[in-house]
């Protein structure tokens, strides 16, 4: 097998960076196999189960990116390829359930038709690395209404709900109405689910909230915000919380002010503030390739 792996990797003349992936791929792959010694129904178990989780996927859920989720893949190339950077903010794993269809938002509007949840309002500024604001920033953001679902788990969905596409004015800021999202487990009528029934995992992730940011000249962030106090803070089905992430919401007990930010019912009202701090690509590129370094090193050795 050790000459077949050769013969492989040398039958046709790959990019540097192609051949090192697909030498370590298949070397590793074997050695796992070997180690295992998987057996031939183990084998066609695994090829099934990977047949399943692609015939699960549709244009709006997104089995395999779930997959990856569970096992740490998602979480560890996100490390690797946004490795923390001075005071940029971090970044963590999309999941399965970004949508490109989402509704633009003026400022101060709502992602989150009436009735979805408990009163948000959020708000702050997205800045660069030294403190400027960043104008004109596509902020893309997405959450779970009360019930725990996103709008593209509701058979009966037919507009984006509880997300939506704003910008930031000339001073980096963004404000918007939103709904406090709750804590909810993730799809489990699936592959990937039945398979975290097999490990004995829970499938709950803590309530967060996804922001995705672009902006002409920087690095797109992919980050969430988590709301201190929830429960599987410390045991995300998906790794994706990070501590600096984790930001906490203040109560505002004033129905005069609900009712001046556009809340409907008024009442009181939940505020989440929190600044962004987006990379340029220069500073970003040379954060990946110090990482990439250093691994391509250490694995040559």
């Amino acid at each position: 097998m050790t000459e077949d792996k050769k013969a492989v990797k040398n039958a046709h003349p790959l990019p540097p960076r192609t051949q090192f992936i697909f030498h370590n791929l298949v070397t590793h792959l074997h050695k796992f196999v070997e180690e295992t010694s998987v057996t031939t129904d183990e084998w066609m178990t695994a090829i099934q189960f990977l047949t399943r989780v692609g015939q699960t996927c549709t244009d709006i859920r997104q089995e395999f990116i779930l997959l990856s989720d569970v096992l740490g893949v998602s979480a560890l190339v996100d490390a690797l390829n946004n490795p923390p950077t001075g005071n940029a903010t971090e970044s963590t794993v999309l999941g399965p359930f970004f949508t490109e269809d989402a509704a633009e938002v003026a400022i101060g509007d709502s992602i989150a038709s009436e009735g979805k949840g408990e009163y948000l309002w959020v708000q702050g500024r997205v800045l660069d690395t030294k403190g400027n604001p960043i104008s004109g920033t596509i902020l893309e953001t997405w959450e779970t209404d009360e019930n725990g679902f996103y709008d593209t788990q509701y058979a009966s969905r037919e507009k984006p709900d509880c997300r939506g596409r704003l910008r930031t004015d000339q001073d980096g800021k963004f404000a918007y109405r939103a709904v406090v999202p709750v804590a909810y487990p993730i799809p489990g009528d699936g592959p990937v689910g039945h398979l975290l029934d097999k490990l004995g995992r829970h499938n709950m992730r803590p309530n967060h909230l996804h922001m995705m940011l672009e902006a002409p000249g920087y690095h797109k962030l992919v980050t969430s915000l988590y709301p201190e106090g929830d429960e599987y803070l410390n045991s995300d089905a998906v790794f994706g919380v990070k501590k600096s992430l984790v930001v906490k919401l203040k109560t505002v007990e004033s129905d005069a002010d609900a009712r001046a930010k556009g809340f409907a019912k008024g009442g009181s009202f939940k505020l989440l503030e929190h600044d962004f701090v987006l990379l340029t690509e220069e500073e970003a590129k040379a954060a990946r390739e110090a990482v990439l370094r250093e691994k391509t090193a250490d694995a040559l050795l």
